[in-house]
């Protein structure tokens, strides 16, 4: 079984101000830990629900955050970024029979985690007029290659989220935001519950994992400088909605993932 994880940090145990996911920061340092302990947790799993063979990538801002030290011989890891539009999910291909998200996320727009965002910081995606997520974002992506996403940890806001999706995907909710504040889990629990659900999401059935894509797609990129969206709305195909988004239209979800790789 060939199994697929992308890592991120805003969904991570415990992280809840901005300074703790920048790299070269003090800030950062127990959360890089924690990051690395979750991912160590969820490949753990994974071994032991059947993987073979794990493709790991480093989806945070330089994506060289994980310590890579005690990776078993089975793992590969990329790291850095490829500058592909699969983005934080580049290597995934239908080769893989699982796909497993760590650390993930509420949406840009949402109230639900402190570090809400959807790709940038400076903008928001909506696609067919909701705002969407990095989860939906690379769980479409996936999709595209016939590979389930089988379990997702972060925070509830998107827990709650996956579930209305589809609620047979395994998940694990790590905090709640309030404010600008967080309510977390022990660390511990965390790495205890990944380790346990990963290993119960390889034998779910792939087909109940699935999610179905839109046949058609509105994407719409609300920045916050309207001047930045004037000039992006020159991408082709894309237009310009006053005062501050550009809007595309496409069948084809690959070209969704390739502009909001090069307008985001």
């Amino acid at each position: 079984m060939k199994v697929y994880i992308s890592a991120d940090i805003e969904g991570i145990t415990g992280t809840t101000a901005w300074i703790e996911t920048e790299l070269n920061t003090q800030d950062i340092q127990p959360f890089l830990k924690q990051m690395t302990k979750e991912v160590e947790a969820a490949i753990e799993g994974a071994i032991a629900g059947g993987a073979t063979e794990i493709l790991l990538k480093d989806a945070h801002d330089s994506a060289r955050n994980i310590d890579i030290s005690n990776l078993p011989v089975n793992c590969k890891v990329i790291r850095g970024w490829t500058g592909d539009p699969m983005c934080m999910v580049t290597g995934l291909d239908e080769s893989f029979d699982r796909a497993i998200f760590i650390g993930y996320h509420s949406k840009g727009g949402s109230h639900r985690n402190p570090l809400a965002h959807t790709l940038v910081v400076n903008a928001d995606v909506k696609i067919n007029g909701e705002y969407a997520s990095e989860f939906l974002i690379n769980t479409y992506a996936a999709r595209l290659h016939g590979v389930p996403v089988a379990f997702v940890s972060g925070d509830e806001g998107l827990i709650e989220e996956i579930h209305e999706l589809n609620e047979n995907i395994l998940t694990f909710a790590t905090k709640e935001g309030i404010g600008s504040a967080t309510v977390s889990v022990s660390p511990n629990l965390t790495l205890k519950e990944t380790r346990i659900l990963v290993e119960e999401a390889m034998s779910l059935d792939r087909e109940s994992l699935q999610v179905d894509l839109p046949e058609k797609f509105t994407v719409e990129i609300v920045y916050r400088d309207h001047a930045r969206a004037f000039r992006n709305s020159f991408y082709p195909g894309a237009t310009f909605k006053p005062h501050n988004t550009v809007e595309y239209v496409t069948e084809d979800y690959y070209e969704v993932l390739r502009i909001l790789q090069f307008l985001t």
